[in-house]
């Protein structure tokens, strides 16, 4: 499968509106704000830190669909799935703020921390929930939000991942083409080259905060195929 457009875009026809790096908002060293320790819904930290580290039998993805606050809300609910967080990944501008993000000034996009057992919930199904559930052909939008933070992205941290990114993408892409989509405009890349930082503590499990808060979810209805 071939990855050679910039910033790695998968089947990529996404537009050239990104920030260039070096117009991008400077950023800072450190978070300007508190980021909540736990879970608001599951109580289990949401960073692995020295002082509360994380089971070492998890895995990590960040995944980025639209709007993070619906985005989140649908893997805190999944059996298998141990913590979420939301955040600002893929773009230029360290610990930015959710109002530089907006501005589409930092690169970044919306995106949603998963930490995930395989024993209980296994990669393909943690993919499978990310295809279905927004529209990975419509660059940088997700329905009514426009952006370059809406933009449809997973950030992968082991071969597997990669892998099973490759394989589900590419089983998926002849059935939207089949219902009139366009190309795949998916965001894929390691997540060691994109940061994921943290967005503010009213961000984090919005939904469950704000029960009848906004969601975004501008799916195909169309199932991924098992593979």
């Amino acid at each position: 499968m071939g990855n050679t457009a910039p910033m790695g875009f998968l089947f990529s026809s996404a537009k050239s509106r990104m920030v260039a790096p070096d117009d991008a908002l400077p950023g800072r060293p450190e978070y300007p704000f508190e980021i909540p320790a736990d879970h608001a819904v599951l109580g289990t930290p949401i960073r692995d830190l020295p002082v509360e580290p994380w089971p070492a039998d998890l895995s990590v993805i960040y995944l980025g669909m639209g709007c993070f606050w619906g985005s989140e809300e649908i893997y805190w609910r999944l059996p298998g799935v141990y913590t979420t967080a939301v955040g600002y990944q893929g773009g230029y501008t360290p610990h930015p703020t959710y109002e530089e993000v907006c501005s589409g000034r930092t690169g970044h996009t919306e995106a949603v921390l998963v930490a995930y057992r395989e024993s209980e919930i296994s990669t393909y199904d943690v993919l499978r929930h990310f295809w279905e559930n927004h529209d990975p052909t419509s660059g940088y939008r997700q329905g009514n939000d426009v952006g370059t933070q809406y933009r449809s992205a997973i950030y992968w941290t082991t071969d597997e991942q990669r892998d099973l990114i490759e394989r589900t993408a590419t089983a998926y892409a002849p059935l939207l083409a089949g219902r009139g989509y366009p190309e795949i405009t998916t965001q894929v890349a390691p997540a060691g080259d994109w940061p994921f930082y943290y967005a503010e503590g009213y961000h984090q499990q919005y939904l469950y905060k704000v029960p009848n808060g906004y969601r975004c979810h501008s799916s195909s209805g169309i199932a991924l195929p098992a593979l």
